[in-house]
């Protein structure tokens, strides 16, 4: 769920204005079918319009950061987890922030996978007879994690998150990101 604020009650205003006067608009029409073609073009774009500027107001009103990132694995439990802080530096509040992790095996650089490991080819065939093939090894993992909620203008949480590491990854590239919603 969005947490809204000022300027989301702003836009749906202005949709909900446009998708009135579109609508009066349509109902002075005479034909019949005109009226209804106007109406339901008049409900798309409003509606299209309203989910888009939602988003757009979302991701430029809501800006978190991500402070003092570490990450640690635990041998002994096949696991990595990462801490830090996720600041609010934004002027509105943020209703949860979500960290994303993406870990790439870059197992290549030192010649221990080869290309077949990347991409096997197969058939439809093999896809209904084999099921799951529970040897292939991905490559690419990734996580979202919900680390803080109702984050106020200014405020700092920390968050600790652990997930399953893959032991066949070697010189591992990771990718984070936060995000505000």
């Amino acid at each position: 769920m969005i947490l809204f604020n000022v300027w989301h009650y702003l836009v749906l205003t202005v949709v909900f204005l446009i998708f009135v006067g579109g609508v009066l608009a349509s109902l002075k029409q005479e034909s019949q079918k005109m009226k209804y073609s106007m109406l339901f073009s008049v409900l798309l774009i409003s509606l299209f319009f309203a989910s888009f500027s939602l988003f757009i107001v979302d991701k430029y009103t809501k800006k978190v950061k991500l402070e003092k990132l570490h990450n640690r694995r635990l041998l002994s439990r096949e696991e990595i987890s990462y801490s830090g802080i996720v600041k609010n530096v934004g002027r509105y509040s943020i209703g949860h922030v979500t960290f994303h992790i993406k870990l790439v095996n870059r197992g290549n650089a030192t010649g221990k996978i080869k290309g077949g490991n990347f991409y096997t080819p197969s058939s439809v065939k093999a896809f209904f007879t084999e099921g799951l093939n529970m040897r292939a090894k991905p490559q690419t993992v990734e996580k979202d994690f919900v680390v803080a909620r109702d984050l106020k203008p200014g405020e700092i949480e920390r968050f600790r998150v652990y997930f399953k590491y893959p032991p066949y990854f070697s010189q591992t590239a990771q990718f984070t990101k936060v995000y505000g919603h």
